[in-house]
């Protein structure tokens, strides 16, 4: 399971906007996440923090995969709109947006 986090734009409209976005994600933009082989992909919301929890098919490295999703059809569109929502550079793929949780406790 991988687990990444971003923080969006901090006011009340880009949460509210980021939420609707994801309630009507394009439908070559959920097409490609499960081709190159996600599994199941949810985001949590906190403030204006989201959590990405990724489960991958077996054998599917996740970072090999999303290098190829960032080559697919209207990905960069993607990522240019759902980026003006979140706290990062213009042009910055989803790789350089999302940072890499690393687990240090299990019980």
């Amino acid at each position: 399971m991988i687990i990444q986090i971003l923080q969006l734009v901090e006011t009340p409209e880009a949460v509210a906007a980021y939420r609707k976005i994801h309630d009507e994600i394009w439908p070559e933009i959920k097409q490609g996440i499960l081709q190159v082989g996600v599994k199941r992909m949810d985001l949590y919301l906190s403030g204006y923090t989201v959590v990405m929890v990724v489960e991958m098919q077996p054998g599917v490295d996740f970072d090999k995969a999303m290098a190829e999703l960032a080559d697919y059809p209207r990905q960069a569109e993607w990522e240019e709109f759902v980026g003006r929502y979140q706290q990062c550079a213009p042009g910055d793929s989803s790789a350089e947006k999302w940072k890499r949780m690393t687990k240090i406790f299990e019980l």
